[in-house]
């Protein structure tokens, strides 16, 4: 990948050069509800001061850019790696304001539609799998998914229990797997989410692979029988349904729920700012179009409540909470909401140290670990700051590969590895439960 950019120079000419381009660029730009991404580019830019920061931030709020990453435009700041979805009537100019005001980038995608095409991403380019051959180095649909673990609870019954916690919006079932060995009355538990943002397919694909890796190697395993026979798995495939729907009917690069607002046309609310730990506060939008909407109150919408519900009822025995997103390969715990050091940090350091050099035995890839505000952002609301805040010990969110090439359209070729190596870095934290702390 080429950079591109003049040589640096003083940026005091940014604010006049921002003005002259916003007025010139048409933003009438492709609709957010459209399949069509042909000519669509990824610009990753990452601004070297603060007034290039805050030019950034001007720019993609007034274009409405799809964000990549950081998670909203309030975290872009000096430093910040940004990856913005351009579509394609707004990518020329915005290059051409690049160059003019010296701001440094890449093409991370030339062309969108091109890579959804390659990477056999949507379901328009690929056959149905029967549940027979269920494969699963294959993204799948909802419809898929949920059939997927009606079949597992009737042929694994020794081990699987399936149930629902609550309805969506509107108003599909959230289920939830229930897996490990009935061998005692009472058991510490692990709960893991996938799909909480519905655009990160590669978290659902993880949490299939999670239970068909338990339930293959359950009798050839020690470690895999242990874990099964001493713990219990509440596992949810997909948290955000609604959205995870949409991104396959409508709109490949949605992140929120589909909640609607009264006052507004967007809709949604980000599920990973809606909980009740400094909700709304740094890292979150209060306003409802924007993907990082914490929503009109904590708990808003049904998904979040549904879990928040089923963790509380059930927090005397859950010993660790496990959030899978995409993209940026870190592995992250408390706190997000805040620069603080949590109580039991020596463990929890521990527990993410091994499971990131397990993660990289398998193919070498390197993941970032720490507290998720100084390792990735700050960002309040956050499911993983709220599990901790409610007595349970371990909480961490895996952000899983990649760091960019491929973004949220990590090809389904890529499944097998990146769900490999996760896999050793779960056991590896599940197996640091059933000792005691270091």
């Amino acid at each position: 990948m080429k950079f591109f950019g003049k040589p640096r120079s003083q940026t005091a000419a940014f604010l006049p050069l921002c003005l002259l381009f916003l007025k010139s660029l048409s933003l009438g730009h492709s609709n957010l509800y459209s399949n069509r991404y042909a000519g669509d580019k990824v610009i990753r830019l990452t601004p070297n001061t603060e007034e290039e920061a805050f030019v950034l931030k001007k720019i993609c709020h007034q274009l409405k850019v799809d964000l990549w990453q950081p998670g909203g435009v309030s975290q872009i700041s000096q430093g910040t790696v940004t990856d913005v979805h351009v579509p394609h009537n707004g990518s020329r100019a915005l290059l051409t304001f690049l160059q003019e005001a010296n701001i440094q980038y890449k093409i991370l995608i030339e062309d969108l539609q091109k890579v959804l095409e390659k990477g056999s991403s949507l379901p328009a380019w690929r056959s149905r799998r029967s549940l027979s051959g269920y494969n699963y180095e294959v993204y799948h649909s909802l419809e898929e998914i949920q059939n997927w673990m009606h079949h597992l609870n009737k042929t694994h019954s020794g081990l699987i229990h399936m149930f629902s916690i609550g309805k969506s919006y509107e108003g599909r079932s959230l289920y939830v797997l229930k897996l490990g060995r009935r061998s005692r009355a009472y058991k510490r538990a692990v709960w893991m989410d996938c799909g909480i943002h519905a655009r990160e397919w590669i978290g659902p694909a993880f949490c299939q692979w999670f239970v068909k890796e338990a339930l293959l190697t359950y009798r050839s395993d020690p470690t895999m029988r242990k874990t099964l026979n001493h713990l219990y798995f509440y596992i949810m495939p997909v948290f955000n349904v609604d959205g995870y729907h949409f991104s396959w009917t409508n709109d490949r690069f949605w992140r929120k729920t589909r909640s609607r607002n009264s006052r507004f046309h967007c809709r949604g609310v980000d599920a990973n700012r809606n909980w009740r730990v400094k909700w709304c506060d740094e890292g979150a939008s209060m306003h409802p179009c924007d993907d990082t909407y914490c929503g009109p109150f904590p708990e808003s919408e049904p998904e979040v409540k549904a879990v928040a519900n089923f963790l509380r009822k059930h927090r005397k025995h859950i010993t660790a909470y496990l959030s899978f997103h995409a993209y940026a390969q870190m592995l992250l715990y408390p706190y997000s909401y805040k620069y603080a050091t949590i109580p039991n940090f020596s463990c929890v350091e521990s527990a993410a140290y091994k499971a990131v050099n397990a993660l990289r035995s398998v193919h070498g890839v390197q993941y970032r670990y720490g507290p998720a505000s100084s390792t990735l952002y700050v960002s309040s609301g956050s499911s993983m700051d709220w599990a901790y805040k409610n007595g349970i010990p371990y909480t961490f969110a895996f952000e899983l590969r990649d760091t960019g090439h491929f973004g949220f359209l990590l090809p389904e070729t890529l499944i097998k590895p990146t769900c490999t190596e996760t896999m050793l870095a779960v056991k590896n934290i599940t197996m640091h439960l059933l000792k005691k702390c270091p």
